[in-house]
């Protein structure tokens, strides 16, 4: 398809920037629908809503039992504190180590039960989330393939790949981690301000003050930092593209000089990174300090308030022990439960994307095939068919003809012209908008997707192999085929020869970019491939021009054996390829200008003929001008 036919793609979110102590530095990104994906994500986990019972009970039950730890170890600290005044005052009185012993004893027990149950509602909780993200990833990875190919043309690959890494791991942490936290962090902040009440209500209102005051203290610094994490996320952001844009294009860049202009780019984005993020640490280094201060501060209040209450019979000195400690452990399930609610937002924004993904329209519910497939024989129709990407711009304009079994189509036109188009349609990537396009007299509607698609081999100008050997590459195209029949089909290909000069030969692992065998060797690898699917209707997309002049005679070679005996739809950029096509259809604008024998329609003088005479006008000229140079 070309660029004018295409659609522009979107591009993925980005992530969120965290200060010292957990404390979100960066406002979450806000879903559209809060409730709506909430519920969304509720209906996942209401599969397991037994074991998400047993998760809230253990988790309030380990939280309440370190809760009661401080108050119980405050009567420790006042036995002692009583006994070491016996012993002072002489009256034959001591210190209880049995009783601090067995408040020991009840400590140790307590802590433990707490780690049991916090370990117990961790596995569970773990079990569940990692279900939860496995089961949206089998979703999304399944939905990928019952989605229409439009879909992918105004939706880039690397969104679609963000939903199965990026945003399914944000709501798998959250789920891990954040639901138990805020269970957690609510009975902790419940339960200590009850203790604390149950100790002192005048040191309770003394240690709420600086709650408050801390919150001011985080505002004031998120604020003011909020501005250099977004500078430095954006900067980051230039430097890591710009570098990825100058290492992959290194060649050009040395080629026209571009080093230095390169270098000043980097070393502008890079210094203005420097800057902000200098000023992000900085700001965001003071947040700390100052929640010490302000915490040292109420701890010095407390402490004199307590003295002064238990000086007077009020409290006792374990009291003081106990409530210095619940004030320790107040502040931060506060900041917890602040933080996890930025969190959750971008969370719920993380799933949002994945529940619109899973419910985009997929394609058209298909008919299963009610015929025999062996008998199909390869004629094709074109009967008025009309299509066009987007409602109101059409591209293919009723288009008709007829294609007799085993004949060569060649479609040839400029860029633009609609030829990929004319393909995609007959392989039902696209439905067409009016007409029928027919196989056999049946109209491919009424063949189901995966039978219409096993009718066709494709070789196309991009080739595409992935991380495996050769022998499995070739065998993509059948997948039961025997190890002889997939070196018959490399025979055929021209591939055998080539394959046995290399390392291991058929057992040679490709990498990930196949760039361990030329282009024009991936060319023969995908003809091998269609050669051994023996498919009744042949796609090939010209990929000659990309290779030296003895690869293209091998390719040409094994396109010939492929096509034999075969109805061939071949898209031609090379016009000199083509003379001898039983059909030649030439599109322009999306219309079929023409259409006839090569002979014929230079006889006619026409478009076709106009569009083959400049080509080698063009290539006359360039001969010419070599010819100079060279002599």
């Amino acid at each position: 398809m070309s660029n004018q036919e295409q659609p522009k793609q979107t591009q993925p979110a980005g992530g969120m920037r965290r200060g010292p102590g957990g404390v979100s530095m960066m406002p979450g990104e806000k879903p559209k629908d809060f409730k709506g994906t909430l519920k969304k994500l509720v209906a996942y986990l209401s599969v397991y809503k037994v074991r998400l019972i047993f998760v809230f009970i253990f988790a309030i039950a380990s939280t309440l039992f370190m809760i009661v730890g401080p108050k119980i170890l405050g009567n420790a600290t006042t036995a002692i504190f009583e006994g070491v005044m016996n012993m002072i005052a002489d009256n034959g009185k001591g210190i209880d180590f049995n009783y601090i012993g067995q408040i020991i004893l009840i400590m140790l027990g307590l802590y433990t039960i707490s780690v049991i149950f916090s370990y117990i509602q961790g596995y569970i909780m773990t079990g569940i989330s990692m279900k939860v993200t496995y089961d949206l990833r089998r979703n999304i990875f399944a939905k990928i393939n019952r989605l229409p190919l439009k879909y992918f043309d105004k939706t880039s690959y690397g969104e679609v790949l963000s939903f199965l890494t990026n945003d399914i791991e944000t709501v798998n942490q959250t789920l891990n981690q954040s639901i138990t936290q805020i269970i957690t962090s609510v009975v902790t902040i419940v339960g200590i301000l009850v203790m604390m009440l149950s100790i002192s209500w005048q040191m309770t209102l003394v240690a709420l003050c600086t709650v408050p005051l801390s919150f001011i203290v985080v505002i004031f610094i998120v604020k003011r930092s909020q501005k250099y994490f977004g500078e430095q996320q954006t900067y980051l952001g230039h430097i890591n593209g710009h570098v990825e844009e100058m290492y992959s294009g290194h060649n050009v860049v040395k080629a026209f000089n571009g080093e230095d202009s390169s270098f000043e780019t980097f070393d502008h984005y890079n210094t203005t990174l420097f800057s902000s993020a200098w000023k992000s640490q900085f700001l965001s280094g003071l947040m700390m300090p100052m929640m010490t201060f302000i915490g040292n501060v109420g701890y010095v209040v407390i402490c004199i308030l307590g003295g002064y209450l238990a000086a007077n019979g009020w409290i006792t000195v374990g009291d003081i022990q106990a409530f210095i400690q619940y004030v320790r452990q107040f502040t931060q399930p506060i900041i917890q439960l602040a933080n996890i609610s930025n969190v959750l937002q971008q969370t719920t924004a993380a799933a949002e994307r994945v529940f619109t993904f899973l419910e985009e329209p997929e394609e058209i519910t298909e008919k299963t095939t009610d015929f025999d497939l062996k008998k199909v024989a390869g004629i094709v129709d074109f009967d008025h068919v009309n299509f066009g990407y987007h409602p109101g711009k059409p591209i293919i304009k009723n288009f008709s003809t007829h294609i007799k079994e085993g004949q060569k189509v060649a479609i040839v036109g400029p860029t633009g012209a609609g030829k990929t188009t004319i393909v995609k349609l007959l392989m039902r990537f696209y439905d067409i908008d009016s007409g029928a396009i027919l196989v056999d007299g049946h109209n491919i509607q009424d063949f189901s997707r995966t039978d219409l698609r096993s009718l066709f081999g494709m070789v196309l100008q991009d080739t595409w192999l992935y991380n495996a050997s050769i022998r499995d590459n070739i065998k993509y195209g059948r997948l039961d085929a025997t190890d002889a029949e997939v070196e018959s089909a490399a025979a055929a290909a021209q591939v055998d020869f080539f394959v046995h000069t290399l390392p291991d030969g058929y057992n040679m692992v490709l990498n990930e970019e196949a760039n361990n065998v030329s282009q024009g060797q991936k060319q023969l690898l995908t003809i091998a491939r269609a050669i051994l699917a023996d498919p009744k209707i042949l796609i090939l997309d010209e990929a000659t021009s990309s290779v030296d002049t003895r690869t293209e005679v091998l390719i040409q070679k094994a396109m010939d054996n492929l096509m034999e005996g075969r109805t061939s739809f071949v898209i031609a950029h090379r016009l000199s390829t083509i003379k001898n096509a039983d059909l030649i259809l030439v599109m322009d604008n999306g219309d079929i200008v023409e259409q006839g024998t090569h002979a014929a329609m230079i006889e006619a003088n026409g478009f076709y003929a106009r569009l083959y005479n400049s080509q080698f006008e063009k290539n006359d000229e360039l001969e010419e001008s070599t010819e100079e140079t060279l002599f």
